[in-house]
């Protein structure tokens, strides 16, 4: 872990505590680790980046860590071997706890999942990881930000960011209107959700024909005069829906955020080296 008091971002060593099964499509994790005395989520879509071994290895394989410079340990580390370093992948904390002290990252498992899901398929207690996460609870991982005037939310999420959702209604304040669309590939995938917002949940299985992100959304109200509405997921339907609020709702740019956490076709690596297209 570093030790610069004042980085918004460290590295923190931490190991697999425990698992639960949620549904067929996700897997929670609790981590623990002392270097999480130091930890400090912001809470709703708060993002981290989780650095995993290859099979056979176990831990992480990275350069040093004893240095405030991030930037160096992540340029050191862009410059091992591909099949050496350790696999890096973003993910959202679906919760912290103290006393003792835990972080949870659920992930969504996929037939043809990548490495992260390969591994948390079959993580087990003592399993070695790294964080690269936030050591200040108000940092640029949080995503959603709610608006001082914002009268009402809409949310859209598929089963990669269904923690984010499910963090981000636990957050909201109490008469919060939210309209909530939660898209899952099988019906043992819906979750009890907590939250004191005035919420509708709409949950869109697709093993149960859902329509498609814009459909189903298309016709949904959005009560108020401030709405304020974040969308992630799939990068294609985020983009999607992104033009249909912004372009047919003309609802103000500012007020919609957006998140690609994954686009069909492509892996993570490929994703962050793909052009953007925010039109």
């Amino acid at each position: 872990m570093t030790t610069a008091e004042t980085a918004p971002f460290q590295f923190f060593s931490l190991q697999v505590d425990r698992t639960r099964r949620l549904g067929p499509s996700l897997v929670r994790i609790t981590f623990t680790g002392e270097d999480l005395k130091s930890f400090a989520s912001g809470g709703r879509d708060q993002s981290l980046s989780l650095f995993l071994p290859h099979p056979g290895q176990p831990e992480p394989v990275l350069p040093p860590l004893d240095t405030p410079d991030l930037y160096a340990v992540l340029g050191a580390w862009r410059a091992m071997p591909d099949d050496e370093r350790a696999v890096m992948r973003s993910y959202t904390v679906r919760e912290q706890r103290t006393a003792p002290d835990e972080v949870d990252i659920d992930f969504a498992l996929h037939e043809d999942g990548g490495p992260a899901c390969r591994w948390a398929q079959h993580a087990k207690p003592g399993d070695k990881v790294v964080v690269l996460g936030p050591a200040v609870a108000e940092n640029t991982g949080v995503r959603f930000r709610l608006p001082a005037d914002a009268d009402s939310v809409l949310i859209w999420a598929d089963e990669t960011a269904l923690p984010a959702a499910s963090a981000v209604l636990e957050w909201l304040p109490a008469e919060t209107r939210a309209q909530v669309y939660l898209e899952v590939p099988y019906s043992g995938d819906r979750l009890e959700l907590a939250t004191e917002a005035d919420a509708t949940v709409t949950w869109l299985v697709r093993e149960e024909g859902a329509p498609s992100a814009v459909d189903a959304v298309r016709g949904a109200e959005l009560p108020g005069e401030a709405p304020y509405v974040w969308i992630a997921g799939e990068s294609g339907s985020v983009k999607a829906l992104r033009r249909h609020f912004v372009n047919e709702r003309q609802l103000d740019r500012r007020r919609v955020t957006f998140v690609g956490y994954w686009r069909k076709g492509l892996s993570e690596d490929a994703l962050r080296e793909a052009p953007d297209d925010e039109s």
